[in-house]
């Protein structure tokens, strides 16, 4: 194992000095290069990352794509919406992306403009591949002259820095809007524009005796969680990577440190087990709790096809002693009857005197193609979603998904009352407790939220990732 891990690292170095090389010779662009978003260690998301000063660019080496962004960088959205008219106007725009619901905030943003221009009109085409296939769509989209698609809504933060960003394929926009209400400028921020962090959380099912007060319960002697799996929906395994950062790696310690004696007896064989391997993948001290318990969890989660199904079954009275790990959104979509219902389930962060990770966070991204057939159009829709709660509307009525911008993310709430999703009509009781969404701050501290940082998950994706591809999965879970 250590010689195999040895010729990983030395692999991965080789890797990553060809990337560095071939970023600046294929893109000609300092623009989408060293993003940050979310760093290990930093509490902060990708919409709070303090600015930094940043060398001017070169515009002569810029795309005819990037200029246009550098320009509408210092736009408001009304002006913006003057520049898609203009450009747009009888023609058609296609969108590709990870969420379906970009086909619902499309017409919104026709009606808006129409509110400006009464006579603008515009065709759409919304495409949403499947099987992760996003990648491969817009990396031959991107062979073309002027591209098919305008812009793109996609997650997988590690295949979009490896993918898209270093080989200059997706160019990131700031809404001068959004960075004033992040309190950043567009020229100095370096991160990728995200529309919204989404929440994963262990949801156990309570109608048994069994309960979770310790992340280290989940990967204990004979559970078997449900989770979509690791190869299915990739921002899975970005959690696992991410496990290995010093920030969360900590967390998994002081939850492992928490535990009785009796529960660490079992553990530690396995963390010694892994130690070694911690060390040579260049992991700090805690690295080896990282380790084990991704291991552990790799080996006895009950892979399911999709999260809407675990929660159907989570929240059946027939799942005692059931958990899993899912979009906590998913609970808004339950049917309430006489087996089923939404209090058949804990939040297991929310439960008093729990310890460790509550789940995990990952982000919907906005992206223009370098070669967009309508720039200025697809800068003025994503700065709608981002800057407007309207725009924002077809993600809004989720909880467990939090817009990047604070005043959308205020306005949001307003209407949609997530704090309070439990309440009964009586506004006194609180009918669903586990609906009652604690917010993007609660959970990104308190709640222990794991934050997917691309730059980190690329990083670690062939050295721990091929660690992780070596580990017998799903052992015991039929």
């Amino acid at each position: 194992m250590k010689k195999l891990i040895a010729m990983i690292l030395a692999l991965a170095m080789m890797l990553s000095l060809a990337a560095c090389g071939g970023n600046s010779a294929s893109s000609g662009s300092d623009a989408p290069a060293a993003q940050e978003t979310a760093p290990a260690g930093n509490d902060t998301s990708p919409a709070e990352q303090p600015a930094e000063t940043v060398a001017p660019v070169d515009e002569a080496n810029l795309s005819d794509v990037q200029l246009i962004i550098k320009e509408a960088e210092g736009m408001t959205l009304e002006e913006l919406a003057q520049k898609a008219i203009e450009e747009s106007n009888g023609k058609t725009f296609l969108g590709v992306g990870n969420s379906s619901r970009g086909k619902t905030a499309l017409p919104l943003f026709i009606e808006y403009l129409q509110s400006i221009d009464p006579s603008y009109t515009l065709e759409f085409e919304w495409q949403q591949p499947k099987n992760n296939k996003i990648f491969e769509q817009l990396s031959a989209d991107s062979l073309k002259e002027t591209g098919t698609f305008a812009m793109t809504l996609i997650q997988d933060g590690n295949q979009i820095e490896s993918k898209m960003v270093q080989t200059g394929i997706l160019d990131t926009f700031i809404p001068k809007e959004w960075a004033e209400a992040n309190g950043v400028s567009a020229d100095s921020y370096e991160g990728y524009l995200a529309l919204q962090t989404l929440n994963k959380v262990f949801m156990y099912n309570n109608t048994g005796d069994k309960t979770y007060d310790n992340c280290w319960d989940f990967v204990a002697e004979g559970e078997h969680g449900l989770f979509m799996g690791i190869n299915s929906e990739i921002v899975g395994k970005n959690f696992l990577y991410m496990l290995t950062a010093p920030k969360y790696s900590a967390w998994l310690k002081e939850a492992f440190d928490a535990l009785p004696a009796e529960e660490q007896a079992y553990f530690q064989p396995v963390i010694d087990s892994v130690a070694t391997d911690a060390a040579d993948l260049g992991l700090d001290d805690n690295g080896k709790y990282a380790l084990a318990w991704i291991k552990l969890w790799v080996g006895s989660y009950n892979e399911q096809e999709d999260d809407g199904p675990i929660c159907n079954i989570l929240v059946d009275q027939s799942a005692t002693n059931q958990f899993g790990l899912l979009v906590y959104s998913k609970l808004r979509s339950v049917e309430e009857s006489a087996s089923v219902s939404v209090n058949n389930i804990n939040v297991a962060a929310y439960d008093d005197g729990y310890t460790g990770i509550g789940g995990y966070g990952y982000c919907h991204y906005l992206f223009l193609t370098d070669n967009s057939p309508l720039p200025w159009t697809a800068c003025a829709f994503i700065a709608f979603m981002t800057c407007t709660e309207e725009g924002f509307s077809a993600w809004g009525k989720d909880m467990g998904g939090y817009s990047s911008n604070p005043l959308v993310a205020e306005a949001t709430e307003a209407t949609y009352h997530h704090s309070i999703g439990g309440m009964a009509e009586d506004g006194t009781t609180v009918e669903f407790p586990a609906k009652n969404d604690r917010g993007y701050d609660w959970w990104t501290t308190d709640g222990e939220l794991v934050l997917e940082d691309p730059e980190y998950c690329a990083s670690v994706a062939f050295t721990v990732g091929s660690w992780i591809e070596m580990l017998d999965t799903n052992v015991g879970a039929e």
